[in-house]
């Protein structure tokens, strides 16, 4: 089991959403599953945003909150999440990849981005699934994850091993089940 990240040293209380809510304080009304994109021209992460939009209805009804982040500027961010079905899409702009750092989301090796797991389901989300391959919207090289947050901490997450791993986005909710 991953260890989880220490909460003392993330940026809460600096992360804003597009709808200009603190995070911090957005996490004591109800859990957020927060998911770190790669960029907008990545056929996993449009693959991922899909899937999202097919579960966002589940997601809410368990009484959490989704907040993207992304690298690149709200008006890009907004046409994306629009393109993909995202209803009352909330997203953070981190075109410099700090909170990307701060959550220990680094830079991808050459097998994470371009080894033969990564290879094999490229093709499958780029032809199969028809995502294409899109250009850098962002930083290429950079690694998704997904973290939930409730009362201000860091309660699962799945940080990515492959850059084309698919998490297991219900079950990372378990965590935080309310009654």
């Amino acid at each position: 089991m991953e260890e989880i990240l220490d909460n003392k040293h993330l940026p809460l209380d600096k992360m804003v959403t597009s709808e200009g809510k603190n995070l911090l304080k957005y996490s004591f009304e109800k859990p957020i599953l927060l998911i770190f994109l790669r960029h907008f021209g990545c056929n996993f992460c449009k693959a991922s945003v899909v899937e999202i939009s097919k579960i966002q209805q589940n997601i809410e009804d368990r009484g959490f909150k989704i907040v993207f982040v992304h690298l690149s500027d709200d008006d890009t961010a907004r046409e994306f999440f629009k393109k993909y079905k995202i209803r009352n899409a909330e997203f953070i702009s981190d075109p410099d990849a700090n909170f990307y750092k701060d959550f220990g989301l680094g830079k991808g090796t050459f097998n994470q981005l371009f080894g033969f797991k990564t290879w094999y389901r490229g093709f499958e989300t780029s032809v199969v699934q028809g995502h294409g391959v899109g250009w850098f919207v962002g930083d290429g090289l950079q690694m998704p994850g997904v973290f939930v947050l409730m009362e201000g901490e860091v309660k699962s997450q799945y940080v990515h091993h492959y850059v084309s791993d698919s998490p297991d986005y219900q079950n990372l909710m378990n965590c935080c089940i309310r009654l």
